[in-house]
């Protein structure tokens, strides 16, 4: 089997160690209606179209509740449609921040190409996100063969697969089976799943795991691996195809799937 080409994610992917950036702005949105969101409240829907992430998190039964408590009423899609224009202009403020290149993602792109593999993208932030982040980013040195955010297939991001698709139309790729997505969240996981891609979790800087790159380096071994340990459990979970520690595990994986 020939590998045709690779999808990523983005923030907690490719950039942004840890998935910082929309974890900072939902946590502001938040607090300013009143609720404080715990880290793993807000992280759960990550990689979700952040509209669909924010009424995630309100249908939650603890913030459900909270916001019961706070507002005196139930939320609705008026209030889902407010705190994400909030929220969208608080992110676009810093998203120039977080767009720093993970470690081993420049070497992988560079064997990648070297192989003739096309390399896709999805992600859950928006056009108008992706207008900040896409440049700075290749400033950074990551530029991929084409992205695509949900607004261009209707609003319908993961884990519906379609985002997928477009890039496979786009880049040409003619078989699923041949097509790997590599992704950071169980949403993620969950689109190369409904694609019918082969699914890749990748746990170093991810938002599963959620530490910057100074909390993990400080962690102690033992730490580390029961926290990879439990990420990974919940992207096979997800039905991961597999799942690697970084992406300087990436070529290994297509030695293995092309052998």
């Amino acid at each position: 089997m020939k590998i045709e080409g690779v999808i990523f994610d983005w923030a907690g992917t490719t950039v942004d160690y840890g998935c910082f950036a929309p974890v900072r702005a939902f946590a502001e949105i938040f607090r300013e209606y009143g609720i404080e969101a715990t880290m793993e409240e807000t992280r759960k829907p990550m990689g979700m179209l952040k509209w669909d992430h924010i009424k995630t998190m309100l249908s939650m039964e603890r913030i459900n509740g909270e916001w019961l408590h706070v507002h005196g009423r139930p939320w609705t899609d008026r209030d889902v449609d407010e705190m994400h224009d909030k929220f969208s202009a608080k992110l676009m403020g810093i998203l120039h921040e977080y767009a720093e290149v993970k470690p081993f993602v420049k070497e992988a792109v560079e064997e990648l190409r070297r192989r003739n593999i096309k390399i896709g993208s999805t992600t859950g932030y928006t056009d108008a996100m992706m207008e900040i982040v896409v440049p700075k980013a290749a400033e950074n040195g990551y530029a991929p063969d084409f992205w695509i955010s949900p607004n261009s297939v209707g609003n319908l991001g993961r884990p519906y697969p379609y985002m997928i698709f477009e890039n496979m139309k786009q880049l040409k790729l003619s078989d699923v089976h041949h097509v790997i997505k590599v992704g950071d969240t169980v949403s993620d996981v969950k689109e190369g799943v409904c694609a019918g891609v082969i699914s890749v979790g990748v746990l170093e800087g991810s938002s599963e795991l959620g530490y910057s790159q100074e909390e993990y380096s400080s962690l102690t071994e033992e730490e580390r691996e029961n926290a990879k340990r439990q990420a990974g459990e919940k992207f096979m979970e997800a039905e991961a195809d597999y799942v690697i520690e970084h992406l300087g595990q990436l070529t290994d994986l297509i030695d293995r799937l092309e052998a």
